[in-house]
C-alpha cells in the first residue's frame, strides 16, 4: 500500500512539473510575441494562433486571454529586472528612468502595459485590477522609502511627503511612456532629469 502511495506520489509531481514547464513554454513564445506586436488580436484563440498554441492548451492553463496576458507581462517584467538591474545606488528617479529606458527596447510590452491597465480601471476585469493594484501600492512602498533615503541623505527636499513624490514619480513616468508610444520624438529620459531637479535640495 505505501508502495502504492509513493508511485502516485511520484506519477502526480511529475505531472505538475511538467505542467510547469509546459505553462512557461507557453509564457516564452507569448513574451516574444507580444514584444514584437503588443496586445493585437481579439481572442484567445487569436493569441494560441499567433504563439503557435492550440486553443486548448491555452484553456487548460489559462482561464482567460485577460489572465494569460497579465501572467505575459509579469514575467516579461520580472525576467528583464533580472537581465537588467537598476544600479546599485539609483534614486528614485533614476530607478523609474532606468526602467524607462529598458522599456525603449520592447515597445510591445510598453503597449500590453498600457493595455491591461486601461482594463483594471474597467469593471469585470478583476485579474487586470488585483494585478495593478498589488504592483502600484508596493512601487510606491518602495519609492517612497527611496525617498526617504534621499531626504535623509540631503539630496531631496525634507518638506516633501515621500508617499506623494512616489505616487509623482510612477504617474510621470507612465504618461510619458504613454506619450512615446504615441509620439517616438517625445523624450521621457529629458522629462525625468527635469522631475529630478525639481525635487533636489536646493543648495545652500
Amino acid at each position: 500500500m505505501a508502495e502504492a502511495e509513493i508511485g502516485a506520489g511520484t506519477t502526480r509531481r511529475g505531472a505538475y512539473e511538467k505542467g510547469v514547464r509546459r505553462r512557461r513554454e507557453i509564457l516564452d513564445r507569448a513574451i516574444e510575441v507580444f514584444a514584437e506586436r503588443g496586445a493585437q488580436g481579439t481572442s484567445l484563440r487569436a493569441i494560441g494562433e499567433a504563439i503557435g498554441v492550440s486553443h486548448a492548451a491555452l484553456k487548460h492553463y489559462f482561464a482567460s486571454r485577460e489572465e494569460l496576458l497579465v501572467e505575459v507581462y509579469r514575467a516579461a517584467e520580472e525576467r528583464s529586472i533580472v537581465a537588467d538591474p537598476a544600479p546599485a545606488g539609483s534614486s528614485v528617479v533614476g530607478l523609474m528612468t532606468h526602467a524607462a529606458r529598458r522599456n525603449h527596447g520592447v515597445p510591445g510590452l510598453v503597449q500590453l502595459y498600457s493595455t491591461l491597465v486601461a482594463s483594471a480601471l474597467e469593471g469585470g476585469h478583476e485579474d487586470a485590477r488585483a494585478f495593478f493594484s498589488g504592483r502600484f501600492e508596493g512601487l510606491r512602498r518602495l519609492l517612497a522609502a527611496l525617498v526617504r533615503d534621499e531626504q535623509h541623505a540631503g539630496r531631496i527636499r525634507a518638506d516633501i511627503d515621500p508617499e506623494a513624490v512616489a505616487a509623482l514619480v510612477i504617474a510621470a513616468s507612465d504618461g510619458l511612456q504613454t506619450q512615446w508610444l504615441l509620439d517616438p520624438a517625445v523624450d521621457i529620459e529629458k522629462s525625468l532629469e527635469l522631475l529630478e531637479g525639481l525635487l533636489e535640495r536646493p543648495a545652500t
